[in-house]
């Protein structure tokens, strides 16, 4: 038999509201972020904000291609493989889609199909998020750049020669260049 113990007011009675809300339509989210983008004139989207890769996205073809910016090395590779790679495992790319393309050293995936999203705007924000990750890498590589050009123009004393100024003359050194004995302006087979 259970026993109700009530201490101190009754609880009020609450009362339901007059006033329903019926949310119509879909809830819409805004997304911000940031790439230098610019369409080409057939349309592809280039995407021209990493250090090391140009990415195109193909919207006629539903692909994805990854170029060198300017010189083909491991790390251009690493890069381009890192990209399609996120790509895939964030369900943008077909699984068995990454291959290299018909350019020397580029690499393309499939976009995969989809009735609910609109893949193009969905491989535009993916990237952008990839884009994110890259930004310490990018970083650092523009510091330590900036770090090698640093220590060339503007060496300190360790790296540098007591000689400050030299004058400039017709002939210095020890060694005069029309006396050296040169074999090879005798014969063939002067060793």
């Amino acid at each position: 038999m259970p026993l109700n113990v009530t201490i101190g007011d009754p609880a009020p009675e609450v009362k339901q509201p007059d006033l329903t809300v019926e949310f119509k339509g879909e809830e819409k989210e805004t997304l911000e972020f940031q790439l230098k983008l610019r369409s080409a004139l057939n349309g592809d989207l280039m995407i021209l904000d990493h250090k090391d890769i140009d990415i195109i996205v193909q919207p006629k073809n539903n692909k994805v291609v990854t170029f060198a910016k300017d010189i083909l090395s491991d790390v251009v590779y690493g890069a381009e493989s890192r990209l399609l790679e996120y790509l895939r495992r964030h369900g943008i790319i077909e699984y068995d889609s990454i291959q290299g393309g018909n350019v020397y050293g580029s690499l393309e995936g499939q976009i995969m199909s989809s009735e609910s999203y609109d893949p193009i705007k969905s491989t535009i924000l993916n990237i952008a998020e990839w884009m994110k990750t890259e930004e310490p890498y990018m970083r650092g590589v523009t510091a330590y750049e900036e770090m090698e050009d640093d220590a060339l123009i503007d060496p300190d004393n360790a790296e540098s020669t007591p000689l400050g100024k030299v004058s400039q003359d017709a002939r210095k050194g020890s060694i005069d260049p029309q006396t050296i004995f040169a074999p090879y302006l005798y014969g063939r087979f002067a060793y």
